[in-house]
């Protein structure tokens, strides 16, 4: 497909931002999203208000573009409803209907980004890896009526999140309303979805009975840190010392609980002996796992450790994208909010791929960063949207993931990779707990002046 002059000129100044806009055009395309919601959308309805309309007026602010709803709104002339109306809307969107929204555009925006990785190795050849954690919400403002006297944390809610480390993904979700709900309690609905050649890694609040033996009975694979708790496996044999790796020594045991129908599943507990300490002190982690015997328990001590590739990826979530929205009290349109900023990371790992493909950076030990991809889309997108017209974008509006890989390769040859590559810095040494008094706290000084004197008198 050959490019609009005008779309061409913009892709040579600022090829990030045409990428976005491309990839977010086909991520939020209209119909697709609206017959989704006829699918998946339960007892909501859609009259004048289309729920593509909602999405796309929450991703602006998702990308930040826009600080709020509110100010996504008024922007809006063809906003078909008052605001008032959309945020009625919007706190009566089912989670089902977020987890279908994140769910189905991830498989879409993964049929863009195949082509792209296609030479890349997977981290386990023969599994898909999932990678599954809790994301909690933080408070929100209290701007629902019976919150305004209330001088606590409303906490609207939290999701379970599923992270194919290989695409970088997020590949499903499971919102939850209720904030108290534990993870393990919504982990129900995910487990039904699990499906055989996967392999799943998560930390000890998934280690239950119910759990692990669902997976092992629907054929998954699992490494699970042990709960001491639950589920309180039999032991079966000696521990054996199975080697080292960078972080200690590991050792290996056969071990065998019985599932919730009674059903003796048998396993294989790692044994992590560090040789420093975590965070919160601990020199010995465990992990549960059914894999098989050609992977060697240092090999599966390995593999646990990308279980904070999660972590990380809630980190840029929350750094590069407003996927918590203080403003949204109440609990599904946080959810929802939280749904749609999760579909735009996606949307910021195909351009980081496109990039990262077009250079062939995949030895060059340079890796980029999705914050500086999403500073420079905030920096221009605006600028490039007022500068063109409607109409010289609708014909892409038509083209498939195939074409749309192949457009956004094109593209990303104008890219800087160097502009856009992450700064690591160094490890932070460990804070010491402060012995300053209120007093201490509560004084001042003048910087220039300590400055001038070399120390603070």
């Amino acid at each position: 497909m050959v490019m609009n002059a005008v779309v061409s000129h913009c892709a040579q100044r600022s090829p990030v931002t045409v990428m976005a806009r491309l990839a977010l055009q086909y991520a939020l395309e209209p119909t697709w999203i609206d017959k989704m919601f006829e699918r998946e959308g339960g007892a909501q309805y859609q009259r004048e208000l289309l729920f593509s309309t909602t999405v796309e007026l929450m991703s602006l602010v998702a990308v930040g573009l826009r600080p709020s709803l509110h100010a996504a709104a008024r922007e809006c002339p063809e906003l078909p409803v008052s605001v008032q109306a959309l945020y009625d809307k919007i706190k009566r969107t089912e989670p089902n209907l977020v987890r279908a929204l994140v769910t189905q555009s991830a498989a879409r925006l993964g049929d863009v980004l195949a082509p792209m990785i296609e030479r890349n190795q997977p981290m386990v050849p023969g599994y898909r890896l999932r990678i599954v954690d809790g994301s909690h919400l933080p408070a929100t403002e209290k701007r629902l009526k019976p919150l305004r006297g209330f001088s606590g944390a409303p906490l609207p809610g939290h999701s379970l999140v599923v992270y194919d480390p290989d695409l970088r993904m997020v590949v499903d979700i499971e919102p939850c309303e209720d904030a108290y709900t534990q993870e393990r309690a919504v982990m129900s609905s995910l487990l039904e979805r699990a499906m055989p050649g996967e392999l799943w890694i998560a930390d000890r609040a998934f280690s239950t009975r119910t759990i692990l033996g669902e997976w092992d009975r629907r054929g998954c694979e699992f490494i699970v840190r042990e709960h001491s708790s639950t589920p309180s496996p039999r032991v079966l044999g000696e521990t054996s010392f199975q080697g080292r790796v960078a972080t200690g020594r590991v050792y290996e045991q056969a071990v065998e609980f019985n599932d919730e129908a009674g059903h003796p599943v048998t396993l294989r507990r790692i044994e992590l002996h560090l040789t420093g300490q975590t965070e919160n002190g601990e020199t010995v982690i465990r992990v549960l796992s059914n894999l098989p015997r050609h992977f060697s328990a240092r090999a599966i001590a390995r593999l646990y450790r990308h279980r904070w590739k999660i972590e990380s990826m809630f980190q840029r979530l929350e750094s590069v994208l407003r996927s918590e929205v203080k403003t949204l009290g109440h609990p599904r349109a946080a959810l929802l909010a939280f749904g749609v900023a999760v579909l735009a990371y996606n949307v910021l790992i195909v351009l980081q791929a496109a990039v990262e493909a077009a250079h062939d950076l995949r030895n060059s030990g340079l890796e980029l960063s999705p914050f500086y991809v999403a500073v420079e889309v905030r920096a221009c997108y605006a600028g490039m949207m007022m500068a063109t017209m409607a109409s010289i974008w609708r014909p892409y509006d038509a083209i498939g993931a195939p074409k749309l890989s192949r457009i956004l390769l094109d593209i990303a040859v104008y890219a800087r990779p160097k502009a856009l590559r992450k700064n690591p810095s160094k490890p932070k040494p460990p804070k010491k707990k402060s012995t300053a008094t209120a007093a201490d706290k509560r004084r001042h000084v003048s910087t220039a002046r300590v400055l001038k004197e070399g120390r603070v008198n």
